[in-house]
């Protein structure tokens, strides 16, 4: 038998990141290439806890099939949430995803039609181009800077954009945040463009000392979707996360979800709202923001001993993740398998970019490395690229 795929079929590729999570299964391996959070931060005796009050309570409707828009008062509590974020919602705004990336994928399917214009920043988080590809749109990538978008560069190539996809909070892959005053910037340009925003915060509770400005979805309520996630606050085998959207869009987005899966599974949202009821977050949170700091200077000391002169890195204020540049001549892709034989593991940056990659860009996640860890793969990836310059 033969088997015909749909065109779209030969659209999709693998992710770059969980190839690479398999060379860094070898024994030994340091790996600042996932972008998992650390599992010392999971909560599992308040989960534990919470999931024996939910089968004490309403056990048999934890494990039946539930409402696709998902848990009432969990909705709640992401509407009420928000609030920090300075946005004013409704729960019937929100919409429960099976992890944020099924709301990447709602959003293409709803959003995006074969030749859609779909701006992106540079670099972007691989897991939305992902998303996005199968639908075949027409990528264009908006300039960036440390800033966030270059807001002339986005009114220059805004005509006739379906949307623009950002992460204005310590991005994945770079770290940077979007500036209080370029949000502002960018959410009138939008506005005034006609252009939606497609507003991405997994790592905005992720902060080390201040908490970031309010979100872009803020500004412009009616001309912005928001997807938001527990995976990073609580634990991604969960597989939490969640959109809000403006009523001309939510029917849409809440159909496609419906032709997905059902709903996303009702037991894990009814223990997470069990977790959530009593405050539980607040006091959690600055826990895990307090052991990313940590490793993130680990990290900043260690490159400033070993790897001055060899890489250029930013210092991102919250996050996972920093962004580097090797030196003239070196290819990220290249020097990869040379810093696994040296026992440390990164992910080139090529693979998040739209058009145009830098080869000589890698993103370092430093939230599953220890201290110890940390320094002694840094030292290795130094030598590394010492060892690829000297051919």
């Amino acid at each position: 038998m033969s088997w015909t795929l749909a065109q779209r079929a030969h659209k999709m590729n693998p992710s770059v990141i969980r190839e690479i999570l398999k060379v860094t299964e070898k024994p030994g391996i340091i790996s600042f290439a996932g972008g998992l959070p650390s599992p010392s931060t999971f909560p599992i005796e308040a989960m534990a806890e919470a999931t024996a009050r939910v089968f004490a309570q309403d056990g048999r409707a934890a494990l039946q099939y539930s409402s696709s828009e998902g848990y009432g008062p969990l909705r709640e509590w992401v509407a009420h949430d928000l609030k920090k974020l300075g946005m004013a919602i409704s729960p019937d705004q929100v919409l429960i995803t099976t992890g944020s990336q099924q709301g990447l994928d709602l959003i293409a399917k709803v959003l995006i039609d074969t030749g859609s214009r779909v701006l992106v920043e540079t670099p972007t988080y691989l897991g939305a181009l992902q998303a996005f590809t199968p639908m075949e749109p027409e990528f264009v990538s908006v300039n960036s800077d440390a800033e966030g978008v270059d807001v002339a560069d986005f009114s220059a190539k805004a005509k006739g954009a379906r949307f623009m996809y950002v992460l204005p909070n310590f991005q994945n892959p770079t770290g940077r945040t979007m500036s209080a005053e370029r949000r502002v910037a960018l959410a009138q340009a939008a506005a005034a463009a006609g252009v939606p925003l497609v507003e991405d915060n997994p790592y905005g509770d992720l902060w080390f000392d201040t908490p970031p400005p309010p979100a872009l979805s803020s500004h412009v309520p009616e001309n912005s979707v928001y997807l938001g996630s527990f995976s990073k606050i609580l634990a991604p085998g969960l597989r939490l996360g969640y959109i809000v959207a403006p009523t001309a869009v939510m029917p849409k987005l809440l159909q496609a979800k419906q032709a997905a899966d059902l709903h996303t599974p009702s037991f894990n949202q009814r223990i997470v709202a069990e977790v959530l009821k009593d405050g539980f977050i607040d006091r959690h949170v600055p826990t895990i923001r307090a052991l990313y700091k940590r490793q993130c200077q680990a990290m900043l000391a260690a490159l400033a001993e070993h790897c001055t002169g060899l890489l250029e890195w930013n210092a991102p204020d919250g996050g996972m993740f920093l962004w580097g540049r090797l030196p003239a001549g070196v290819d990220a892709v290249k020097l990869l398998p040379m810093a696994v034989e040296h026992n440390v593991a990164f992910v080139p940056g090529a693979a998040f970019y739209a058009d145009h990659p830098d080869a000589r860009s890698i993103r370092l996640s430093f939230v599953t490395a220890s201290e110890e860890q940390i320094r002694t793969g840094v030292a290795a990836l130094a030598k590394a690229i010492r060892q690829f310059q000297a051919g």
